[in-house]
């Protein structure tokens, strides 16, 4: 007999366990199966009327289109958003996190005091005309001729830096992600390669951040140099003499609490936001409670789940902060005539997701339950421990650069359908919500969450997701690391107009 998954009593629909064919009655369900239902999909438990909420896990998910029937198929052919039912008391659910202090990695801790998890020489680039040389050089290092303690060199390269105003918003936006990467601990030292005559220039765009020039950062204009060919041999030249010293680098304990982690979902499916997602939140608890810090990110997808994080704002400020960005998304959206519910990828929906209400609600379920200390802007610094919130869109990769700009130094993902991610510098951890996908792509899951779904509990499997964060940011190489991605995930946000 099929199965079905009940999340709260509250609910109107049940999470098929199993495939359900058409007129089979599930255990756990008192009326036959009017459709065939694919495992993680939903089932009605009770007719609800043509105009009436549908609730998943305790909170609405969209709005009947259609009559529903008990033991209906519940997806995009009768549910429809809703712009109800999502009420927020700012701070109602404040509880102050608990207090640990005796977990501890293996950290490198640079001379000013910040501890990175990994070691690399970064190539950065000011503008795209720079990124084949920047390539070329980082080229010249592959990770078998490095040193011990050395990660790897590597080049970062964009599509921005020309083609607007120097004072461009786009411009703006670069250089701080930018000076986020020259200034990250998982970094020893940077080299930033320019052209030479591109509306980004590296003089100003230092100066705008507060950067100099130094031993651990050089930089190098492949005009100045006398050509690309001249502009490789110098860059060769340079990061071999960082090389070197980077291989005098060496681990040593730290408390967890120098921990920052970059929270990341993509090709969600019906089971991420009851495996994956609060198993990784719990996860999340145990790291805030040893004084550590997680960024929340997607703006996008956690639209229809907002009230949660208001609820859980340490002030009026933050919560104000949160709608301003929510309300800039809508106009965004507005002005391209998108729409944010059109969110869902085709991945999303074959998986059993439905609305953006019903993947945000998941989606929001990686941030734990601790307080949402502060909310801040693409790429600016992280300066308050705990939970922070960070706008970016929902584009998994250019989120992530936002957080790894933002200062983590470590990024924990979680998928339902699959996903290869990796984000270098920061070691990216992928969590599967189902033990299919654990199983078919083993090579890239690190973690499976489904147990969650035969009994064990949340806190458990948040432990060995807690355990995996402190190995991995202790030198022990994530499942991505070890085929080697992470170097062309470095998707800066563009939001403004080529000229």
């Amino acid at each position: 007999m099929s199965r079905v998954l009940i999340l709260n009593p509250a609910d109107d629909v049940a999470i098929a366990l199993d495939d359900i064919a058409t007129g089979e009655t599930p255990d756990g369900l008192n009326a036959a199966a009017r459709a065939d239902i694919a495992t993680g999909h939903k089932i009605a438990r009770h007719a609800v009327e043509k105009g009436g909420l549908v609730r998943r896990y305790g909170q609405v998910i969209g709005r009947a289109q259609i009559a529903i029937a008990a033991g209906d198929h519940v997806h995009v052919h009768n549910l429809a958003m809703a712009e109800d039912g999502r009420e927020a008391e700012v701070g109602a659910d404040l509880r102050p996190p608990a207090s640990l202090s005796n977990a501890t990695f293996h950290g490198i801790v640079r001379p000013d005091g910040r501890v990175g998890t990994r070691n690399y020489i970064g190539v950065l680039t000011s503008v795209n005309c720079s990124a084949t040389v920047a390539r070329r050089i980082a080229d010249a290092f592959p990770n078998a001729s490095l040193p011990a303690g050395v990660d790897g060199v590597v080049a970062f390269t964009h599509q921005g830096g020309c083609g607007g105003s120097s004072l461009s918003s786009d411009v703006t936006l670069l250089q701080r992600t930018l000076a986020g990467y020259a200034r990250h601990p998982n970094f020893h030292s940077i080299l930033i390669v320019g052209l030479g005559c591109e509306a980004n220039q590296i003089p100003a765009w230092l100066a705008n951040e507060g950067l100099e020039a130094g031993p651990h950062l050089r930089t190098l204009t492949i005009q100045e140099a006398g050509g690309a060919a001249r502009a490789i041999e110098a860059g060769v030249e340079i990061v071999r003499e960082l090389v070197a010293e980077a291989a005098k680098i060496e681990r040593r304990p730290v408390s967890a609490s120098h921990l920052t982690v970059g929270l990341q979902c993509g090709g969600s499916d019906g089971w991420s936001g009851v495996t994956a997602n609060p198993a990784l939140g719990a996860a999340v608890d145990l790291l805030v409670a040893h004084g550590g810090s997680a960024m929340l990110s997607e703006t996008p997808e956690i639209w229809g789940a907002e009230h949660l994080l208001l609820r859980r704002a340490v002030s009026q400020d933050v919560a104000d902060k949160l709608n301003a960005r929510l309300a800039w998304w809508r106009d965004y959206a507005d002005r391209h005539q998108m729409e944010l519910n059109n969110n869902p990828s085709p991945g999303n929906l074959k998986g059993g997701l439905t609305t953006i209400l019903e993947k945000s609600l998941g989606a929001v379920a990686k941030s734990g339950s601790t307080p949402l200390n502060d909310v801040i802007g693409y790429a600016e610094p992280l300066t308050t421990a705990g939970l922070t919130f960070m706008d970016s869109p929902g584009y998994d990769p250019c989120s992530a650069t936002g957080q790894i700009a933002s200062g983590a130094n470590l990024i924990v993902f979680t998928t339902g359908r699959g996903s290869v991610f990796g984000a270098k510098p920061a070691p990216s951890i992928k969590i599967a919500s189902n033990a299919k996908l654990a199983q078919w792509m083993d090579e890239d899951m690190d973690i499976d969450a489904s147990p969650v779904v035969t009994g064990t509990s949340l806190a458990e499997v948040g432990a060995v997701i807690f355990r995996k964060m402190l190995d991995v940011a202790s030198g022990e190489p994530s499942k991505s690391e070890a085929l080697g991605i992470g170097d062309n995930e470095f998707v800066p946000w563009q939001v403004g107009a080529y000229l």
